[in-house]
């Protein structure tokens, strides 16, 4: 549950400076970065800042906050890149942080590849996309 004491998340980190990101909203409840790895031209994290492993786990208004802020993200990439639809992912196996993907998209394939975490990202084009969605 949310009150159990648990070691910062690297998404923790980010919320409390310790860790660069491309951030591209905030507010006293969520945050919104670019993934280091999108796995489509649009893919952005949403991210409660109440840090807890199961997003089902956050107290009501957390949790209302970050699908209201899930959804001022998806209008944003819809608006912005103008693809057939946006979906959202919600695995949290990666990091024990309750997140939810965001992700613009064409086709199926597009939404279903995973992300590379073997190549360097290009820190320039995420600082550049994150700059072009900022909301």
């Amino acid at each position: 549950m949310y009150n159990e004491v648990m070691e910062d998340s690297v998404f923790t980190k980010i919320i409390k400076g310790q860790l660069p990101s491309h951030k591209v909203y905030e507010d006293d409840k969520t945050i919104v970065i670019v993934p280091l790895h999108p796995v489509a031209k649009g893919h952005l994290l949403v991210i409660p800042k109440l840090q807890v492993d199961q997003f089902y786990e956050l107290p009501d208004d957390d949790y209302a906050a970050l699908w209201l802020t899930v959804k001022k993200a998806s209008q944003k990439l819809k608006q912005t890149l103008n693809t057939k639809r946006v979906g959202l992912k919600v695995i949290g196996l990666d990091v024990p942080h309750a997140h939810v993907h965001v992700i613009a998209f064409d086709d199926l394939d597009e939404f279903s590849q995973s992300e590379n975490s073997t190549i360097e990202p290009d820190q320039a084009t995420l600082a550049n996309f994150a700059e072009k969605l900022k909301f």
